[in-house]
């Protein structure tokens, strides 16, 4: 069975031996889906669907959890449900300039205002004394953060910021599943709202995939309308019958009258059926990237910057680092390509030098941002990576 994907095109020379990532569905997965389907189940959104978001609430430590198809969708619907419910009022969000596009784009897809933060030099997450400058001056209503790589960024100082200047906290974990900070909480509960992402190269895959968790009753009843068109029928009887006796809506309309301006994000149970096999791993995945982590992170100690976690518990889909610059970067690039290992960029580098940024706010300078966007890489960490494997890539990126 083939289970590993390029994710950087290096030309056909570059024979890889190590991916960055493997999937995580394997052969035992495939068998048992594939006895499932000979069952003529239902495949599109149905009963599994139910029991995967009760088992990743579970997992994560939260009340509720809505299923999708993507985490970027998750993010999309995060933002959305954030806004439909009254919590972002005057249209201002803080977004961070490291980590994915989509953690960004929902808010000028729904015609917000998004306010770039920059870099925290140890966590590589969003700079929080930057972001509480810009609540003092700009009074941000909303805040989306990155959980970047896996690496815990910092729980007392978001909460306290939160409870200061009451703005409702994004949390995107889609590249941190399985991460904990020292207390025991798993990444993905702290704030109003958190996405994950359940695709091919992340912790856990269930092909495409995504996830919200909350613990607030209201939210989680936008999230459902949203995910399905803007009708009712996901809300439990008492919620939906609210609805109707608001608007007037009769038993026979009922089942195609529509609340709000909805999406059709819905993940199917085809999905869903992986992803409750997915969680059964999902301890022994967390605990395995974790442990590789380390690994890496003994061995480059003293020879290259990455990110401090401190006493928290990191779970990365890749580890990162950064070189001392970009030409830095070229000649360790090449050894690795030499040698099979595949490689990429950190996350995006700075999103505030994309041009879906640049073309509409102007570009965004950050020290931290911009040492991330000219010199950090990416080197392969999948579970069942040896630690013998990580010397050697670790041998290959220090060079002779």
């Amino acid at each position: 069975m083939n289970t590993g994907q390029t994710f950087f095109d290096f030309g056909e020379k570059m024979n890889i031996k190590y991916p960055l990532a493997k999937e995580t569905i394997n052969e035992e997965d495939i068998d048992a889906l594939c006895q499932w389907l000979k069952g003529y189940p239902r495949l599109t959104k149905g009963d599994l669907t139910w029991e995967v978001e009760d088992a990743w609430a579970n997992f994560i430590g939260t009340k509720r959890a809505v299923f999708n198809n993507s985490g970027s969708s998750a993010n999309l619907l995060m933002v959305y449900a954030a806004m439909m419910a009254g919590r972002i009022k005057n249209k201002k969000i803080a977004v961070p300039a490291v980590g994915w596009v989509t953690t960004i784009s929902p808010a000028i897809q729904l015609g917000l205002q998004p306010i770039m933060v920059g870099t925290d030099p140890k966590t590589y997450g969003m700079d929080l004394d930057q972001l509480e400058k810009l609540c003092e001056e700009d009074r941000p209503d909303a805040v989306i953060f990155v959980q970047v790589l896996g690496v815990p960024h910092y729980k007392e100082r978001l909460l306290s910021l939160k409870d200061k200047y009451g703005f409702c906290l994004l949390e995107d974990s889609c590249a941190a599943l399985g991460a904990a900070y020292k207390d025991g909480t798993r990444v993905g509960s702290i704030g109003d709202m958190a996405s994950f992402s359940f695709y091919f190269g992340h912790q856990l895959s269930t092909i495409e995939g995504g996830m919200v968790n909350t613990d607030d009753e209201e939210l989680y009843e936008m999230l459902l309308m949203l995910r399905s068109h803007g009708w009712g029928k996901d809300l439990n009887e008492e919620a939906y019958s609210k609805l109707m006796n608001e608007h007037n809506v009769d038993d026979f309309h009922k089942p195609f009258t529509f609340f709000v301006p909805g999406f059709n994000l819905r993940a199917t149970d085809l999905q869903a059926f992986l992803g409750l096999r997915q969680i059964e791993k999902a301890e022994w995945v967390s605990r395995r990237r974790n442990e590789n982590h380390l690994h890496y992170a003994k061995n480059l100690k003293g020879h290259f910057e990455f990110q401090d976690w401190g006493d928290e518990t990191p779970v990365s889909i890749s580890f990162g680092a950064l070189a001392t610059s970009t030409e830095h970067r070229k000649e360790i690039v090449t050894r690795l390509v030499e040698n099979g290992i595949e490689t990429r960029v950190f996350a995006a580098g700075n999103l505030g030098l994309h041009p879906f940024w640049v073309e509409r706010y102007g570009e965004f300078h950050d020290p931290m941002s911009d040492r991330i966007h000219s010199t950090g890489f990416f080197v392969p960490n999948y579970p069942e990576m040896t630690f013998e494997e990580i010397d050697f890539i670790c041998d290959v990126i220090k060079g002779p």
